[in-house]
């Protein structure tokens, strides 16, 4: 059977460097599961790998779209694909790489992206809302809109929160969305990062800092002159909002630093959560092996099935 390794984890665990270490060893290539790097010009916020830093592994799914582009995990879903299935006729093992839960669930589940019967933009939109903001947040939303229906949801039932939320946008029947635990047609091993939650804000401070001073602030600005709406769906990323929110003069900029630090660790903690759902993943942690130590246990792994 065939088989794909998916190496995840929370932003500025090692996922990047860890991936291509493992691609130079199997000679493959590599998908990024990453819902921001796929817009064009938007490189500092996202932490794009460089050129340098992919030291001649092909790297798919990144720079695809402009900023104003609609994006569904279906697309994502749809390009991938064709990518895993190339690779897999050529004798290689598809790395996979990112924190976008959506994403990753895509290409481990089978999946019903019926376009007829529903606007999968709308359901995307309100999961990222989940993804990046929490449960409390999108229940808030809906009870801003219907009352009533929010009232009769639990509002940790994220599934009914958002069907409510896409049919009060959207009237038409929603189909399902996954088929439950009915797996892709080839073998997944997936691998999680992780690190002492210290370490890990601490890294995510230091990350911010340096895209401040790599010109995160320029970068927006140059944005939005280019003609990126404001209100764009990527513009709702971590690091991108805040800075608008400086920019029209709702904040200063050391608030806006602050909250990029404290909004990207909450997002850590909320992927965290996402993948402990992957009862089959393992958790590799990243302070008691370096990248090399790690790439040979995942290759031992998965040799040994």
């Amino acid at each position: 059977m065939n088989k794909i390794i998916i190496i995840c984890g929370p932003t500025a665990v090692g996922k990047t460097a860890t991936s291509i270490k493992l691609a130079k060893k199997l000679d493959t290539e590599i998908i990024s599961a990453d819902s921001m790097q796929i817009y064009k010009s938007m490189d500092i916020g996202t932490a794009k790998v460089s050129s340098d830093e992919m030291s001649g592994i092909k790297h798919h799914m990144i720079d695809i779209v402009k900023p104003n582009e609609n994006f569904s995990v279906s697309d994502f879903y749809n390009r991938s694909s064709k990518v895993i299935d190339r690779l897999f006729f050529e004798k290689k093992i598809p790395i996979i790489a990112g924190g976008t839960g959506l994403y990753i669930n895509s290409l481990i589940y089978k999946m019903d992206f019926n376009k007829t019967s529903f606007d999968e933009n709308i359901r995307d939109k309100y999961w990222k809302m989940y993804y990046e903001y929490g449960s409390d947040y999108l229940y808030e939303l809906l009870l801003s809109k219907d009352k009533n229906m929010a009232q009769s949801i639990e509002k940790n039932n994220v599934k009914r929160v958002i069907r409510a939320l896409e049919i009060f946008e959207n009237n038409d029947a929603m189909r399902v969305f996954s088929k439950v635990d009915e797996f892709q047609d080839y073998k997944v091993y997936m691998y999680v990062l992780k690190l002492d939650r210290s370490i890990l804000y601490e890294r995510i401070n230091h990350r911010v800092d340096m895209m401040i001073e790599n010109g995160l602030i320029e970068e927006v600005k140059t944005l939005l002159k280019n003609g990126t709406d404001s209100d764009a769906q990527s513009m709702k990323a971590i690091g991108y909002r805040q800075i608008i929110s400086y920019l029209q003069g709702e904040i200063d900029e050391n608030t806006a630093i602050e909250l990029i630090k404290r909004d990207s660790r909450r997002y850590a903690k909320r992927q965290y959560t996402w993948f402990r759902r992957y009862d089959f993943a393992k958790w590799i942690d990243v302070e008691l092996k370096n990248i090399d130590e790690i790439a040979e246990y995942i290759m031992d792994d998965i040799k040994n099935k």
